[in-house]
């Protein structure tokens, strides 16, 4: 028993023994080596150990500051743009490509609609103003209404005269904004009246239907179209501005300085050539000290200009000596006497001949004349409209049916009679153009060359004496119009052709040549000239 009990005391022993074992081999496999001398036994002596790679220094981050987002465009203002990237894009573009004074002029409407696109921007903001000549957005639109006539004056003698005339008797389809309210829109399809006479002429000079011009001229009609769609749809009763915005002033600023992006009507512009280099200092000099002398004067001209030149005008007369003075010299005096005939030479001479007549009174030049001022008035049921002269703008009647109108001593004038009047009368007014809506009576002109009607409604007669040459455009309701002519030439009515689908106008020559015989029974009989060639 006791020996079993050893055997099992031996047995626990060896196997703690074991046990201590693996746990100091457990141990000593986890404790790093000592290392002598800064180096480990294990690793070679030669090759340290290779420092750690120091990493860069980390930026600041920069917060970036979020750019202010623009505030969105009025429906009004995306409508607007509408209009001008549609048709007047097109007009511009097809403007180009005819060229010259044309694009010029084009160019010119396309900043007018730019300064109408900011004026319509600005209504949004502001309160509705006081309308003054001062006016910021009145100076705009007036600056580019101006160009546009001022381009048409200056190619008065151009070929394409009646386009630019077109566009610059149409630019006041742009005034619905202020003109009218309620229902501006009425106003653009009036404006469109003073266009189409001049436009008439530009369909009847290109009738074929390629042609630029005839496109040009659809594109421009187009124009009206929009813009009149575009303010009955938007603006019905009228602009209704902002009752809780800043001044129109402050608005009109601020648009200038924030940029908003603008359509574009046409390409962008060459950019500008770079600058020359500075002239020296000798010609600045001389530009300064010695200006270009002005063009020689003439006629009455040159006499006040001389004149005005105060005692500097006696620098070119010369001196008169004393010999040639007669009071200094009595014999210049004797030699200088008239003789006098005698009384018998005289009485005979009356007698042989007779009084001679009194030299014809000659008619003062037009430089000469004085200018009367120009009269427009209503006198009870008459108007008054006289002494007009190359008036750029045309002149407007609000005529009603009890109204006579009198037009006296008018030159290159446009008259628009609005409403039904009664009676129109012209008397010396060459190249006066007239457009009427309706009348009940008739129309009478006396005298006066070049002169061009356009006939909206209804006229039932037209009478004219010594008129040398005219065109009168008669609508659908005026074909029933009665035309008498005494002493006139070159007369052309232009009546819209049956025949055409776009209702064309087709020109007809009033007859001037009368042929008269006398027939067997003693009668006279009378016949139009027909020449066939």
């Amino acid at each position: 028993m006791a020996a079993n009990n050893m055997h099992n005391l031996t047995t626990l022993i060896k196997r703690l023994e074991a046990a201590t074992s693996r746990l100091e081999d457990i141990a000593s496999s986890t404790i790093e080596p000592a290392k002598s001398n800064g180096v480990s036994p294990t690793a070679p002596a030669t090759s340290p150990a290779p420092l750690p790679t120091p990493q860069p220094p980390v930026p600041p981050t920069v917060k970036e500051t979020p750019k202010p987002k623009a505030d969105p465009l009025p429906e009004s203002v995306e409508a607007f743009d509408a209009v001008i990237n549609g048709s007047v894009k097109k007009f511009t573009d097809l403007s180009n490509v005819l060229g010259g004074p044309v694009a010029k002029q084009a160019a010119r409407v396309g900043e007018l609609f730019a300064a109408q696109r900011r004026f319509i921007l600005v209504s949004t903001k502001a309160k509705k103003p006081n309308f003054t000549p001062d006016n910021e957005g009145l100076k705009a639109i007036q600056a580019s209404v101006l160009a546009i006539g001022d381009i048409k004056n200056a190619n008065r003698g151009s070929p394409a005269f009646n386009q630019l005339s077109a566009v610059a008797d149409g630019t006041d389809m742009l005034g619905w904004w202020v003109t009218v309210d309620p229902k501006p829109h009425k106003h653009v399809e009036e404006s469109k009246n003073s266009a189409l006479y001049n436009g008439n002429r530009v369909a009847k000079e290109f009738k074929d239907k390629e042609s630029k011009e005839h496109q040009w001229l659809q594109a421009y009609y187009q124009i009206f179209k929009d813009v009149a769609e575009y303010a009955k749809d938007t603006f019905e009763q009228g602009i209704p501005w902002n009752a809780k915005g800043v001044s129109f002033e402050e608005a009109w600023k601020s648009s200038q300085q924030s940029g908003s992006p603008q359509p574009s009507v046409g390409g962008p512009p060459p950019p500008p050539p770079p600058p020359g280099p500075p002239p020296p200092p000798s010609l600045l000099l001389e530009g300064v000290s010695a200006p270009k002398p002005a063009p020689a004067a003439s006629g009455l001209d040159a006499v006040f200009s001389e004149l005005n030149r105060g005692e500097a005008v006696t620098k070119g007369l010369k001196k008169v000596t004393a010999d040639q003075m007669t009071h200094k010299n009595p014999s210049l005096r004797a030699g200088a006497t008239v003789p006098t005939r005698s009384d018998s030479q005289s009485s005979s001479s009356s007698i042989s001949r007779g009084k001679s007549p009194a030299p014809g009174k000659k008619p003062k030049p037009e430089s000469m004349r004085t200018k009367k001022p120009p009269i427009k008035k209503l006198d009870g049921n008459k108007w008054f409209i006289e002494n007009y002269d190359n008036e750029s703008v045309p002149i407007t009647i609000e005529a009603s049916i009890s109204h006579s109108i009198l037009i006296s001593r008018c030159n290159k004038t446009t008259i628009i009679v609005k409403g039904k009047a009664n009676a129109i009368s012209i008397d010396n007014s060459p190249r006066l153009s007239l457009i009427v809506e309706s009348l009940v009576s008739s129309i009478d002109v006396i005298k006066s060359s070049n002169f061009a009607l356009q006939v909206m409604g209804t006229l039932p007669t037209i009478l004219m004496d010594q008129v040398d040459g005219a065109q009168v455009y008669l609508g659908k309701a005026s074909m029933n119009t009665e035309v008498f002519s005494s002493k006139c030439s070159g007369i052309n009515l232009n009546v819209i052709d049956a025949t055409s689908e776009e209702e064309d106008y087709k020109e007809v020559p009033l007859p001037e040549q009368i042929r008269t015989w006398i027939g067997k029974d003693g009668k006279i009989n009378s016949e139009i000239v027909e020449h066939a060639g």
